[in-house]
């Protein structure tokens, strides 16, 4: 893990513990045999925000960009920014801790080949997600709000 933004560590004083949990977690839930390895950085929203104009032509912040290595080995990186993370996990009624989590796997779904881009393809890593969710007792994060 790395931490870019030490405002992650004032906000979730056991961040690294909750990335290592989530990361493990979707791994082994995918079924990947052997050890796996990626990095997760937590950054700010500037930095996401640069990242996403330069690779995606989007010139806004977003939660987590995933970015698969092509190889077995390492996965790849993942990278989430904090204001954005919470600020969601706020409107979402969710804990930052529970947002983060979910998040994590999400990227470490994009990074095993998951994908959300077709609807059916959707259907599938959604469901893999709140299946493995659940295993921590988190709440679906796809179930409409209440």
């Amino acid at each position: 893990m790395v931490l870019a933004d030490p405002g992650w560590r004032r906000a979730l004083p056991d961040v690294a513990k909750i990335v290592r949990r989530a990361a493990r977690t979707a791994l082994s839930g995918a079924r990947r045999r052997g050890r796996q390895t990626l990095v997760v950085a937590l950054a700010d929203d500037a930095a996401v925000q640069a990242l996403n104009r330069r690779d995606r032509g989007f010139d806004k912040p977003t939660n987590v960009l995933s970015y698969p290595s092509g190889r077995r080995q390492p996965l790849g990186d993942i990278v989430l920014a904090r204001e954005t993370v919470a600020r969601e996990a706020r409107a979402q009624r969710k804990t930052l801790d529970q947002h983060l989590t979910h998040l994590v796997m999400h990227g470490t779904l994009h990074l095993l080949g998951y994908d959300h881009e077709r609807d059916a393809d959707a259907l599938i890593m959604e469901a893999l997600e709140t299946r493995l969710l659940a295993r921590l007792g988190i709440p679906d994060p796809y179930a409409p709000a209440r």
